[in-house]
């Protein structure tokens, strides 16, 4: 019985060989993974990775695992990932990357009128994956030859989603960043991949919707047939993404870990069906934690209390976001939202 648990498991998990992919802390492709990369703190031992500390889960990591070194290095899951951005050889490959704060080496300037949204497309001519991040000026663009993790991220908190999807979806993902409306400071579209994604090179060109809805839900099929449900905003949508369109999406209670030293942050809300709480303190189950302030976290995630719902993306709840394009990635997967729903240590109460 055992054997044949391990068998579907591996089953579930399987992704095709020879297709691009997400590569697990073991150097193995894997459907899908997150990376919480820790703040830096005063403990024990912390100087020596002076913020480069990070966690690590993917579908078969039974939960959070120390990450296998430093975020800095190459041969982890995101720089062996990302690896082939930054080979020679890149004429078989199709990339994206965008920041609303890109590389200072980019020399592509920040931009408030664009999406609050960071991530990456990478693809061959069989699959890729989609990395959504809350990391800014990462990562640095094709050009820089290597793959490194930025200074101004070491201080605090981050989060990362790599997804692994074939061919196809990429259409759909293109489509929902025309509703985001990034600021794309690196890229490559040449030959067939321009011709099989002209939406995709709408997008590099800052093409965005420009009549409602302001606003899209795609179910997005991975490379192993998991579902993830991709959610984004225009600008024009003029509300906040979590109080204003996820929970009642989702059906569920949201407690929302965010950026909380800016201006113009929203309360928790309870003011609908569905309450909307912001996250205070995020703790790691276990005697060493960490566990941390929501003022020392840049992340952005969110989670279903009850279940069965996680999500990570790049916006935060503020006044300004709310004019502003960005979404978030959620799936319903069981190891997901077991990993999630323990980080919430305390939160904000509805006030009266």
């Amino acid at each position: 019985m055992a054997a044949l648990s391990r068998l579907l498991l591996a089953a579930l998990l399987w992704v095709p060989a020879g297709t691009l992919s997400c590569y697990g802390d073991s150097g193995q492709p894997v459907d899908w993974f997150v990376i919480y990369k820790l703040p830096a703190q005063n403990q024990p031992g912390d100087a020596v990775w002076r913020g480069t500390r990070y966690k690590y889960m993917d579908g078969s990591s039974g939960g959070w695992r120390d990450g296998a070194g430093s975020i800095n290095s190459s041969t982890g899951a995101l720089g062996r990932s990302l690896l082939p951005l930054y080979r020679s050889n890149t004429s078989q490959l199709a990339f994206v990357l965008y920041n609303d704060q890109p590389p200072i080496s980019s020399r592509v300037q920040d931009s408030s009128s664009r999406g609050h949204t960071k991530g990456v497309l990478l693809l061959d001519q069989e699959g890729g994956f989609w990395l959504v991040h809350s990391v800014p000026r990462f990562p640095p663009p094709a050009s820089s030859g290597a793959y490194s993790w930025p200074h101004n991220a070491q201080a605090y908190g981050q989060t990362l989603l790599c997804v692994s999807f074939p061919l196809t979806q990429f259409l759909s993902i293109g489509r929902q960043l025309t509703y985001t409306y990034p600021l794309v400071y690196d890229h490559k579209l040449d030959g067939v991949f321009a011709q099989k994604f002209p939406i995709l090179e709408e997008v590099v060109k800052g093409h965005h919707v420009l009549h409602e809805p302001w606003n899209s839900s795609v179910t997005l099929t991975t490379q192993a047939g998991t579902s993830f449900q991709s959610f984004a905003k225009s600008g024009k949508f003029g509300d906040d993404l979590y109080s204003g369109w996820l929970a009642a999406a989702l059906g569920s209670n949201l407690q929302v870990q965010f950026w909380q030293n800016s201006r113009g942050i929203l309360p928790s809300n309870c003011s609908g069906t569905q309450q909307v709480l912001d996250v205070t303190q995020t703790s790691f189950p276990g005697p060493s934690g960490p566990s941390f302030s929501a003022t020392e976290d840049h992340s952005k995630w969110c989670v279903a209390p009850e279940g069965p719902w996680a999500c990570v993306g790049d916006m935060n709840r503020n006044l300004r976001e709310e004019y502003r394009g960005g979404g978030t990635l959620c799936a319903q997967i069981p190891a997901f939202w077991k990993a999630f729903q323990p980080l919430v240590k305390a939160w904000e109460p509805c006030r009266e």
